[in-house]
C-alpha cells in the first residue's frame, strides 16, 4: 500500500522531460521567465506613474483603450508574420524594440517633468511589439518539444509565468513604493535585455515550405481554418464565455472593502488565483494521461465559474480567498489543455496565425468581462455581479459544449489532426 501511495504521489509531480530533452525549450522558458518577471514589474510601474502624474483613474484606465487596437491588429498580423519568417529573428527584433521602448520610458522618468503623452505612446508601441512577438514565441513550442511531451512543456512554461505573476508585481510594488518608478523601469529594462540576449542562443527556425507571405488573405485563411475546425473553435469559445461571464477582478476593491469589510487583505484576493494556479501546476503530472482534452477544458471552465459564484457568497474573506484559489487552479487546467490542443494539432505553416487568434481569444474575454462585472455591480450589487457571473458562466459553458459536440468528444489518440501532426513529426525525426 505504501509503495502504491508513493507511486500515485509521484504521478502528480511536474513532468520535467521537456526540460531535460530540449536545449531550445530551456532557452525559451528561461528567457520567458526573465522577460515576464521584468514585464510584471513594469506592469505595476506604468499605471502608478500615470496616476502620480494625473491623479485620474480614467487616465490610468485609458491605457487599455490605447492598447486594444494594436493588440487586435498586430496580433493577427504578427501571427501571419510568424508563419513566413524565421521565428528566432522575430523574437530578437521585437525584443530589441521592447528594450528601446522601455529605455524611453526610463529616460522620460528622469526628466524634471515627465510627459504623460510619452507614456501613452510607449504603451501603444509596446503593445505592437508584444503582439508581433508573442505569436512567434508560441509557435516555436511545437518545434522544440516532442509531440508527446507537449502537456508537460505547457505545464512547465505556465509554472514559470505564474512565478513571475506572483513575484513581479510584489517586486514592482516594493520598488515604486521605496526606490521610485525609475528603478522599476530599470529592472524591467534589465529583464528585457537579458531575455533578448538569450533569444540569440536559439537555433534558426525557418518557415515551412508551405508558408505564405503575410497579407489580409493569409490572415483570413487563418481565421477560416480556426472556424472550420470545431475542436479549435471550442477552445476559443469556451474560454471567452467563461472569462466574459465570470471575471470578478475589477470588483475586488469593492468586495474587500464594502462587502467583506477587510480592506487590508485586498492583496490576498488578487494573489489567490495565482496561488491556486501554481498549486494546480505543481500537481499536474496526471495531465499526460488525459486524452479527452476538450472535455477537460469544459469541466475546468465550469469549475472556474462555479468557484467564482460560490466565492461571491462568502461570509468572510478567507472563504472567498479559498474559492478564488480553486477558480485559479481550474483556469490553469483549462489553459493547459487548450494549449495542448493548439500545439498538437495545428500545422506548422498555420501555427503563427492561429497563435495570433489565440492571443486575442484569451485577451478580449477578460477585457469584456471586467466591463460586464462593473456594469452589473453598478446596476445591482457587488455580490449579485459575482454570483450571477458564476451561474451564467456554468450555463454558458454547458450550452457551448452542447453546441460544439466535436469539442466535447475530442480525443488526442484518434483525432485526425493530432494523428497527422504526430506522424509528420515522427517521419521528420524532429525533437
Amino acid at each position: 500500500m505504501a509503495t502504491s501511495f508513493r507511486e500515485r504521489l509521484g504521478r502528480l509531480k511536474v513532468d520535467l522531460t521537456p526540460w531535460r530533452a530540449s536545449r531550445d525549450f530551456r532557452i525559451l522558458v528561461i528567457s520567458g521567465s526573465v522577460f515576464f518577471l521584468g514585464g510584471m514589474v513594469g506592469y505595476v510601474a506604468l499605471p502608478f506613474q500615470l496616476y502620480q502624474l494625473t491623479g485620474s483613474n480614467f487616465a490610468v484606465g485609458a491605457m487599455g483603450l490605447v492598447t486594444i487596437a494594436p493588440l487586435v491588429v498586430f496580433g493577427l498580423y504578427g501571427g501571419a508574420l510568424a508563419d513566413h519568417v524565421d521565428r528566432r529573428k522575430m523574437l530578437i527584433l521585437t525584443g530589441i524594440a521592447q528594450v528601446a521602448i522601455c529605455a524611453v520610458l526610463l529616460a522620460n522618468t528622469l526628466l524634471a517633468s515627465p510627459q504623460v503623452w510619452v507614456i501613452y505612446v510607449c504603451g501603444a508601441l509596446n503593445a505592437i511589439a508584444s503582439s508581433l512577438q508573442r505569436p512567434s514565441r508560441e509557435a516555436l513550442f511545437p518545434r522544440v518539444v516532442r509531440h508527446e511531451d507537449m502537456p508537460a512543456a505547457v505545464t512547465l512554461n505556465s509554472l514559470i509565468l505564474q512565478v513571475g505573476q506572483l513575484a513581479g508585481p510584489a517586486l514592482g510594488g516594493v520598488l515604486v513604493g521605496t526606490a521610485g518608478v525609475m528603478w522599476a523601469y530599470a529592472v524591467e529594462l534589465a529583464g528585457l535585455v537579458i531575455a533578448t540576449l538569450l533569444f540569440l542562443l536559439l537555433r534558426s527556425y525557418k518557415p515551412s515550405e508551405h508558408s505564405t507571405p503575410p497579407s489580409l488573405r493569409a490572415i483570413g485563411d487563418g481565421i477560416k481554418y480556426a472556424f472550420r475546425r470545431r475542436d479549435l473553435l471550442g477552445t476559443y469559445a469556451v474560454d471567452m464565455v467563461g472569462m466574459f461571464l465570470a471575471m470578478p477582478i475589477v470588483l475586488f476593491p469593492a468586495f474587500a472593502t464594502e462587502v467583506l469589510k477587510e480592506p487590508k487583505l485586498l492583496g490576498l484576493l488578487y494573489s489567490a488565483e495565482a496561488v491556486g494556479a501554481m498549486l494546480a501546476t505543481l500537481t499536474s503530472g496526471w495531465a499526460r494521461r488525459v486524452h479527452h482534452h476538450g472535455r477537460a477544458v469544459v469541466i475546468a471552465t465550469i469549475t472556474w465559474g462555479a468557484s467564482v459564484g460560490v466565492a461571491g457568497l462568502a461570509p468572510n474573506i478567507w472563504f472567498a480567498i479559498a474559492f478564488f484559489a480553486v477558480a485559479g487552479g481550474a483556469d490553469m487546467i483549462s489553459g493547459l489543455f487548450r494549449a495542448v490542443i493548439w500545439n498538437q494539432t495545428i500545422p506548422d505553416e498555420m501555427r503563427g496565425r492561429l497563435a495570433g487568434i489565440e492571443m486575442l481569444s484569451y485577451s478580449l474575454g477578460p477585457l469584456g468581462g471586467q466591463s460586464r462585472s462593473g456594469l452589473v455591480a453598478d446596476l445591482t450589487s457587488v455580490r449579485t455581479s459575482i454570483v450571477s457571473g458564476g451561474i451564467l458562466c456554468v450555463a454558458g459553458v454547458i450550452g457551448t459544449a452542447v453546441w460544439l459536440k466535436d469539442f466535447w468528444r475530442y480525443d488526442a489518440r484518434t483525432d485526425e489532426h493530432a494523428v497527422r501532426e504526430r506522424t509528420l513529426r515522427a517521419t521528420a525525426g524532429e525533437v
